[in-house]
């Protein structure tokens, strides 16, 4: 297996993603070759600062990223060697299995849409954000934030997809998908989630349980919950900041624990022809270690695969 990372995007990189792929190599070992894409001497730097053999990694060498506040779809075309450019090229090739990165979001997604491509029948991709629960398992919430205006057709396909990625990725078995809403009532809604609650109501797609509401995020009863990405995206910010109020008035508790970021490294784009991995922008050096960790799984899953026999 080889999975591509990029070194040069996020806040805290190239020192946290390379020291991030260091930690991600102690757990992989022999199970899977990481092609770094960036600054060569600067990875043989880092390197050497941790005792650590860069030749264990594959470098493909470039100074050229795309930086968080640049436009990318421009930048996509005036910086054909920066690293998430090159990422995708390799990973469009076959030359790698998966890619992720903490880089610019918006050249994330350009390379998802434009390079790799979505999986035909897909109308909209998108993103899942974990959320914990009171089990092992978090509750997945998609879209988390790549398309805030969905019409009730799109809403379904995101129950055939979070249903997949819960099966597949998580070892869910039979998840249960929930359309999140204002009430649990069929009738109960605006114009969008009425039409998708009817689309939804007895498909043998995915398993529908019905709608879900604010007071049930955290509940055991499901484990995919769909909503736009506008209000997906929310959901997850909110969650942040719930942390980081835990964070700050020093709560200890194991279930809080499980809402610190890092431990879930990042999200697939969801809906295309391979695995693009997603990190937050403030990745530090086990959140992407956690990215790397989760591409693998991804990879391992044949997730694109079995999505696209679900659309044939």
């Amino acid at each position: 297996m080889r999975i591509g990372v990029d070194i040069l995007g996020g806040d805290y990189a190239p020192e946290a993603t390379i020291q991030g792929a260091i930690l991600a190599y102690y757990d992989l070992k022999d199970k899977a070759t990481l092609v770094l894409f960036g600054d060569q001497a600067k990875i043989e730097e880092v390197c050497a600062e941790q005792n650590f053999d860069p030749s264990v990694f594959e470098i493909i060498h470039t100074t050229e990223s795309i930086g968080m506040d640049e436009y990318p779809a421009k930048a996509f075309k005036e910086k054909p060697n920066a690293s998430i450019v090159l990422g995708f090229k390799y990973l469009q090739a076959g030359k790698i299995e998966g890619f992720g990165s903490a880089g610019n979001t918006g050249a994330m997604l350009v390379g998802a849409m434009h390079i790799v491509k979505s999986i035909p029948g897909i109308i909209r991709p998108c993103i899942a954000a974990p959320i914990p629960k009171d089990s092992d398992k978090p509750t997945l919430v998609l879209d988390a934030g790549i398309n805030p205006d969905c019409k009730p057709d799109v809403l379904y396909q995101y129950g055939i997809l979070g249903s997949l990625y819960a099966e597949w990725v998580y070892n869910i078995e039979n998840p249960r998908v929930a359309l999140f809403n204002i009430g649990s009532e069929e009738e109960k809604g605006n114009l969008q989630t009425k039409a998708a609650f009817q689309a939804m109501k007895g498909t043998k797609d995915f398993n529908f349980v019905g709608n879900v509401e604010g007071t049930d995020l955290f509940s055991n009863d499901v484990d995919v919950i769909v909503c736009d990405g506008f209000v997906g995206n929310t959901i997850l910010k909110e969650a942040e900041a719930f942390y980081k109020l835990i964070r700050k008035r020093n709560i200890k508790d194991p279930f809080f624990d499980k809402w610190d970021f890092t431990r879930y490294g990042g999200t697939p784009v969801l809906g295309i022809n391979a695995p693009a991995i997603i990190a937050h922008g403030i990745s530090n050096d086990v959140a992407i270690k956690n990215m790397i960790l989760h591409t693998t799984d991804v990879v391992k899953s044949n997730l694109s695969e079995k999505i696209k026999q679900a659309f044939e």
